[in-house]
């Protein structure tokens, strides 16, 4: 389960702070002096650190991850946002795979029921998530190019189904037989019963 209640009011800034990630040089950590610097001075801006460390873009403490490194590659960038949003909203892509506009009341009625938020917030909530996406190529994540590279094209032929299980072809059976020998000292009779086992049994 994961769905993410961080959110920014400025959501028509946040292709601008995304923009500032992928084409500038990582920093040792991004502060809300950064984001001054970057020119996000308001204080409602600061709320784009914990969007960031949501997304999986930043460390608890604030330090850019492999994720913020991959994301400044500019062919690989909406793929990597895709996987973020796949992790930080994942309950969000049980409601439907591709979320779109039209699913919005849908989202934000999750965010209300999951965070037990109010109208605003999840309102918000959502506006951020819709934001997010149009950055995002859902198609193109990490994740199903792992599971592309990981088909062999040569794989293992399945293992031969044991004795007596169907497999296509007509069945076989096999029998156990268990012969109990009579408490005799007499040595002709167990002679007699191995004959007659040879001669029965054995082709």
């Amino acid at each position: 389960m994961a769905l993410t209640s961080a959110y920014v009011l400025a959501v028509g800034r946040i292709p601008e702070v995304f923009s500032k990630i992928r084409d500038g040089q990582a920093p040792d950590h991004v502060t809300n002096q950064l984001l001054k610097d970057w020119g996000f001075a308001s204080s409602n801006d600061r709320a784009f650190i914990p969007l960031l460390k949501a997304l999986g873009f930043l460390t608890p403490s604030g330090q850019p991850t492999q994720r913020y490194h991959d994301y400044r590659d500019h062919s690989r960038s909406k793929a990597v946002m895709g996987d973020a949003l796949r992790e930080a909203y994942h309950d969000l892509f049980l409601i439907t795979a591709n979320p779109k506009e039209s699913d919005r009341e849908a989202i934000k009625g999750k965010f209300k029921s999951f965070h037990n938020a109010s109208d605003n917030s999840a309102a918000n909530m959502a506006s951020t998530f819709f934001a997010l996406l149009k950055l995002a190529d859902l198609t193109g994540s990490k994740k199903a190019d792992d599971v592309e590279k990981s088909d062999d094209p040569n794989p293992p032929a399945p293992p031969s189904p044991p004795p007596g299980s169907f497999s296509g072809g007509p069945p076989s059976f096999h029998y156990n037989i268990q012969i109990h020998l009579p408490a005799t000292k007499d040595a002709e009779v167990y002679n007699a019963i191995f004959k007659s086992l040879r001669e029965h049994f054995v082709q």
